[in-house]
């Protein structure tokens, strides 16, 4: 395990100037580069939380990128994905996808404390959020009776997500009725794959976000998954008795912003670098538990490796 010096010494990586790449797209998390009908992307170290960015956590991206091509491996059986290479920890290249103009979440427990999360929701009187019935009595970090699906739209960078339900989408026709069937069952398939792997890891998958898009007219899944950043874990076995459980996910930093007044609106309060190590070690915690792999620290300074890497990369004859 890497050591709280080690993060504490680190220089996050906010964002990568490429040279022939054309013009650089900055997402959230990702700068993004185009080329031939693929896409090359970069996870950077900026973290966001209640869809504003809040700041840069050292070796997120690198935890992200691997984890992520950990899970397009493992779940490949079950949807396509768009990854084709990991050039760099923090790099994957990808097949350019029509993304469709939802995400998916799909939950096992009711919890949370963002604007729409189901529990924040259910506190208010909610009972059929997202179009979906809940019984009465259920308190924060229930399992719920089966795996819901909340779909939302997919906010700019700045702006909020809106809450959804099956029957607005293909009201409004943002997917077709028979793109929106094959989501709703990959996403199902996927949750249960996270699940069980989770818990061999002696992890909850409480619940998570899903993208999709197209790709010659196949469904196939993009961005990422089963990430800390897309994911909500839990220790399993901690918790109960009015305690929450002990999480492995962006969570642990959601709370300290609210705690601080904070949920989306105003100026947020600046992370301290003894908070931000604690968040890492959370990050670099969940990748080695799911996967049983030592994280390895690329080298540093990241944009300096990276931008040395794909100088030399064979993009043409991927």
């Amino acid at each position: 395990m890497i050591s709280q010096n080690e993060l504490l010494a680190a220089t996050p990586l906010d964002t990568v100037e490429l040279e022939g790449w054309g013009p650089r797209i900055s997402g959230k998390v990702r700068d993004i580069y185009r080329h031939d009908g693929l896409r090359l992307l970069i996870t950077t170290d900026r973290v966001s939380a209640f869809d504003v960015v809040l700041g840069l956590i050292p070796f997120k991206g690198q935890v992200l990128n691997q984890l992520s091509a950990w899970w397009f491996e493992q779940t490949r059986d079950i949807v396509a994905n768009h990854m084709l290479d990991v050039p760099d920890p923090n790099v994957m290249l990808a097949r350019e996808a029509i993304p469709l103009p939802i995400e998916v979440i799909v939950r096992g427990f009711i919890t949370g404390v963002t604007k729409t999360s189901l529990w924040t929701l259910y506190e208010q009187g909610e009972r059929k959020p997202y179009g979906i019935q809940l019984p009465e009595g259920l308190k924060k970090n229930d399992r719920l009776p089966e795996p819901i699906l909340t779909p939302t739209t997919k906010a700019d960078q700045g702006a909020h997500d809106e809450a959804l339900t099956r029957t607005v989408i293909l009201e409004r026709g943002l997917v077709r009725k028979d793109i929106y069937e094959q989501i709703e069952a990959a996403a199902l398939a996927l949750f249960k794959r996270g699940q069980d792997i989770a818990e061999q890891a002696g992890l909850i998958l409480v619940d998570t976000k899903y993208e999709f898009g197209l790709i010659d007219g196949e469904v196939v899944l993009i961005d990422e998954v089963h990430t800390p950043d897309s994911s909500r874990y839990w220790i399993a076995g901690t918790g109960g008795n009015g305690n929450p459980p002990e999480n492995f996910d962006k969570e642990f930093l959601r709370v300290w912003f609210a705690e601080r007044g904070y949920r989306g609106e105003g100026t947020p309060p600046v992370m301290p670098p003894e908070f931000k190590a604690q968040v890492a070690e959370r990050y670099i915690a969940a990748y080695e538990r799911l996967t049983q792999l030592p994280f390895v620290p690329g080298e540093q300074p990241t944009a300096i490796r990276i931008a040395q890497k794909l100088a030399h990369y064979e993009l043409g004859g991927k």
